[in-house]
């Protein structure tokens, strides 16, 4: 339906509702508002084709699987109105109290949701505040009838409490409806939300993570660069301030200058995203630049590269679109300290902008969809990796002796798991300095175990040995108990699952040695 029947329906010199125009974001977002006009009912609306696709349902949300209940098509709105919160004056259209009972991104079950809309049968997931699961919109013979349906599986109802409750600013109906006022997209500020459990700093979140990608996909992606460094969450309320690996370590004390710049930024309540890099002399980030840093051997410029803001005075933004959370993060930023950089989207064609990266010498890209909510812990698909040089973690699980001139130890023998079986993919020699040496050899004290780590060692198959290490070698190994995870960059990976011309980059304690496994490209 076009947006002339929404317009025509409203006087907007009476009405603070937004005036209807398309939007070309195409973004999947979702809004279910609370509508007290002449009759209480639920307004779901999906955001498709530029417009708010909007279905008026009498009785509320089905939650038990299979239940359906009756959802009658009404006219378009503008995107615009996704944020609407406030009262209609009595006498317009929908006279009433209008609450934002729920938002978020709703994830289609193909990639043009207007195709099976218009076909008459929409599979759809909700990733809401207070909704989530999968639905489908059914049309009935009526073109206007429609029945949304619960599947899958059951949801737990919302409560009595919740829902009267605003998924924006937290308030009741009765306390919308009696200050009147209105919450929408031309406001900088949603109203104070009251302080409550739900709109409390958590102390911790396990950040999104990106799949590998062997090529640049279709639609709307956001590309950002890829960074070889740390990943960093930093948690701010009040005068308490934490910065936590992904694996909730405490980085403070590690590199306590970033600390202190996220301390003096004039944001509360704010949960930040990043990478914690060092940068060498042509302002690329280096892991092994890190690692040096972490040993005391060099100062390099150690820089917080932000990338994604999760919370906000009071407010989860992990349900809203990264298109909206980048915008609030760069406007955030703004006058942060040098040591902060926020992580600009980089615009163009893909594929030019892996060959400028490539001429760099970046990392890679990562590349994010622009309507992606973010999935603490998930990796989707919704986020990828597209990398330019091949790199990957492994778990040390012993060493050999050293020879010539070279001290403590000569190559470290490494591995990824395949279920609950570490698997050796090879020995690595390269990328040691004796500072390195010697601080390994140091930890390896404590780690030394009596038996073989490495289920495919010795593995004598078709005259080869597994990972290229024979049984005569074995007996010169000294194994260690597989907890250290170190950081590799290598040209492939041979037909025997071995590492080529792999190189040592630096241990990374931020990731538990059970979750390594061989990254490979979808």
């Amino acid at each position: 339906m076009a947006l002339v029947q929404y317009n025509r329906k409203r006087d907007f010199s009476k009405t603070k509702e937004p005036k209807g125009k398309a939007d070309s974001s195409r973004l999947h977002r979702f809004v279910i508002q609370k509508h007290a006009a002449s009759r209480l009912h639920y307004d779901f609306r999906l955001e498709m084709a530029g417009t708010l696709k909007s279905w008026a349902v009498p009785k509320g949300i089905p939650y038990k699987k299979g239940e359906r209940r009756l959802a009658v098509e009404v006219e378009d709105h503008p995107v615009s109105y996704i944020d609407f919160e406030g009262t209609i004056p009595k006498g317009q259209y929908g006279g009433g109290t209008v609450m934002v009972w729920d938002y978020g991104h709703y994830e289609p079950s193909n990639e043009h949701p207007e195709k099976d809309l218009s076909a008459g049968k929409l599979h759809f997931v909700l990733h809401g505040e207070k909704l989530k699961g999968e639905w489908y919109l059914v049309r009935l013979h009526d073109e206007k009838n429609w029945l949304l349906i619960r599947s899958h599986d059951d949801m737990r109802p919302v409560s009595k409490k919740l829902d009267d409750t605003s998924a924006r600013s937290g308030r009741t109906m009765k306390a919308i409806g009696e200050n009147g006022a209105v919450w929408n997209s031309n406001h900088n500020q949603p109203p104070a939300r009251r302080t409550d459990s739900k709109a409390r700093l958590p102390a911790f979140i396990e950040p999104m993570k990106a799949r590998l990608a062997a090529k640049p996909p279709e639609g709307k992606w956001i590309y950002e660069i890829k960074f070889d460094g740390f990943r960093a969450l930093a948690f701010k309320s009040g005068d308490s301030t934490k910065l936590l690996s992904r694996n909730d370590k405490d980085f403070g004390k590690r590199f306590p200058d970033v600390l202190e710049a996220v301390k003096s930024l004039a944001l509360n309540d704010a949960i930040l995203d990043g990478e914690i890099v060092a940068l060498d002399a042509k302002g690329r980030s280096s892991f092994q630049l890190l690692q040096a840093y972490d040993l005391g051997e060099e100062k390099p410029a150690i820089l917080y590269y932000v990338f994604d803001l999760l919370h906000l005075s009071g407010q989860n933004l992990r349900n809203r679109p990264l298109a909206e959370r980048k915008e609030l993060l760069r406007t955030a930023l703004a006058g942060a300290p040098k040591m902060i950089c926020y992580s600009a989207s980089l615009e163009g064609d893909v594929n030019k902008l892996l060959k400028q990266a490539a001429r760099l010498g970046l990392e890679g890209l990562i590349g994010k969809r622009a309507d992606s909510i973010y999935e603490p812990g998930r990796r989707s698909g919704a986020w990828i990796k597209l990398k330019l040089h091949h790199e990957q973690e492994m778990v040390i699980g012993g060493f050999t002796d050293p020879e010539g001139s070279r001290q403590h130890f000569g190559s470290l023998l490494i591995g990824c798991y395949e279920g609950k079986r570490l698997l050796c993919a090879g020995k690595v020699g390269a990328g040691f300095d004796d500072a390195l040496l010697r601080s390994l050899a140091a930890r390896f004290k404590s780690l030394a175990a009596t038996a073989c780590p490495f289920k495919n060692l010795p593995d004598k198959r078709a005259g080869r040995y597994g990972a290229g290490i024979t049984p005569s070698e074995m007996r010169r190994c000294h194994w260690l108990k597989p907890v250290l995870v170190c950081q590799v960059k290598y040209t492939e990976w041979t037909r025997d699952e071995k590492l080529r011309h792999p190189v040592f980059l630096g241990l990374r304690d931020d990731k538990a040695a059970a979750e390594v496994v061989r990254e490979k490209p979808e």
